[in-house]
């Protein structure tokens, strides 16, 4: 999460407890930094006139004035696609109609940049059918900060560093253009890439992935088309935010 995400987050995690309040270390933990990067963040905070204020004693921490008026908290570009991923994933269910109603007023009322980053997010992150029956397991994404890196590396357009184990259990170090996030086949998530050591388009499972590291470097244009996903008699839906 970068910093600008971060700060908002951190202003409707109090809110959402408001008048209650929280540590510096719970608030840490809970967004993976230190506790004095939270610190800094608060101050920056109250710089801005958030009305945050710190409550003293061993029980004490942070908390907000939810009574004071408060700039509006719109959604960012990774959350609006999170909430159609859900949807996607979901199928017919009850005010199915009306949660997609709300996704197309939230999706609207983003500022223009932010909204094209969305729909150009969406794109990228796509379902494939048949879906894993009602019940079955679910599926992890891969170790800690896999699935993290690869939102960041499609969000900001990326170049990743992977270390991948395939089938045979070899495991190779690859520069990768991320190109579209997969889910779907068995419960399995899959990143759908160009390869720079194969020279070509490659998809590899989320699961096999043993380390993901965002670069500086910028991905080059691709066309999205160009991202094959050679997966014989599957469906492919994207993610619907409009």
């Amino acid at each position: 999460m970068n910093r600008t995400d971060r700060l908002y987050a951190l202003v409707e995690d109090l809110r959402a407890i408001a008048p209650r309040c929280r540590s510096a270390r719970e608030l840490a933990k809970r967004f993976e930094v230190s506790v004095r990067t939270i610190e800094r963040d608060i101050a920056a905070l109250q710089e801005s006139g958030v009305p945050i204020y710190a409550e003293p004693g061993r029980k004490g921490g942070y908390a907000i004035d939810k009574t004071m008026s408060l700039p509006p908290l719109n959604f960012t570009p990774a959350e609006a696609v999170a909430i159609a991923v859900a949807l996607s994933q979901a199928g017919d269910q009850p005010f199915g109609r009306q949660a997609r109603s709300a996704l197309r007023k939230v999706v609207a009322a983003m500022p223009g940049p932010e909204g094209e980053l969305a729909r150009e997010l969406a794109r990228r992150v796509q379902l494939m059918s048949p879906q894993p029956e009602p019940g079955s397991e679910i599926l992890p994404l891969g170790g800690e900060g896999i699935s993290r890196a690869i939102e960041e590396a499609l969000l900001r357009r990326r170049v990743l560093k992977l270390d991948y184990v395939d089938r045979k259990d070899a495991l190779t170090t690859r520069d990768v253009e991320p190109g579209v996030f997969l889910g779907g086949r068995g419960g399995f998530w899959y990143l759908v890439a160009w390869c720079r050591l194969r020279d070509d388009v490659r998809v590899f499972r989320l699961d096999r992935i043993a380390a993901a590291t965002v670069t500086a470097e910028r991905c080059p244009d691709r066309p999205l088309e160009g991202f094959v996903t050679d997966v014989p008699e599957m469906i492919v839906h994207g993610t619907v935010l409009d």
